[in-house]
């Protein structure tokens, strides 16, 4: 790719693919401009080094979780929009959680506006804007630990496809004591089964919104009718 040709946002998006295929510690200002066939130089025009990178690459990759604060939607609606799209952006880019621990995240743009967002649909439910910022932070990483554990699927290490690592579960599984562990035995069955990945990530959009919601709804509740 010429030098010229070269953009924050193509560097940015050279970089997700690198680090997604190859892991973080792949990201480099060298590695990066081998890829995209260019001089280091070229790239430090628009970073200047590795941390202006993967801030640059964090914007990039949220520029999507944003609300629409101009839409007549009711918060809960919006903020499960923010969420759904979080989970999508962690789903395509795999390095992001990573990322977003190792690098000064509130400086990324993206990152700023979507907290802004979050704080301000948080406050219409009623929570304050300390309570508001706790919640954004679980929703964060409540998202973070649902795309790490995905459905469950073999150890990375195990030498054996999918199909045969499910079927050694149901295995082991079903073996189990059932005066123990009847539940178990029973979840057993399901290995038999092909995974869904997307009622996965519904059920756990689910969970986190509800939590927020809920407690959304005792705070109205317990708040005193004006006379």
């Amino acid at each position: 790719m010429a030098a010229e040709r070269l953009s924050r946002a193509t560097v940015a998006e050279a970089a997700l693919r690198l680090g997604d295929e190859q892991g973080l510690e792949a990201v480099t200002i060298r590695r990066l401009a081998q890829e995209l066939g260019v001089t280091p130089m070229a790239l430090y025009w628009h970073f200047k080094n590795k941390d202006e990178l993967f801030l640059g690459v964090v914007d990039h990759a949220l520029a999507d979780v944003r609300a629409d604060r101009s839409a007549s939607d009711p918060w809960p609606v919006q903020l499960r929009s923010m969420v759904e799209s979080l989970v999508a952006a962690m789903r395509r880019h795999p390095i992001l959680p990573d990322l977003l621990h190792q690098s000064d995240k509130a400086r990324a743009t993206s990152f700023s506006r979507a907290t802004e967002d979050t704080l301000v649909l948080l406050t219409q439910a009623g929570f304050t804007p300390q309570e508001g910022y706790w919640i954004g932070s679980h929703l964060l990483h409540g998202v973070i630990g649902l795309v790490h554990a995905q459905v469950e699927t073999p150890p990375s290490n195990g030498g054996i496809g999918v199909d045969e690592w499910r079927r050694m579960r149901r295995i082991e599984l079903e073996c189990l004591p059932m005066d123990q562990f009847p539940m178990m035995v029973q979840i057993g069955a399901t290995y038999a089964e092909e995974p869904d990945p997307e009622r996965y990530y519904a059920f756990g959009i689910e969970l986190l919104m509800s939590g927020v919601e809920a407690m959304a709804r005792g705070r109205s509740a317990a708040r005193p009718l004006s006379s």
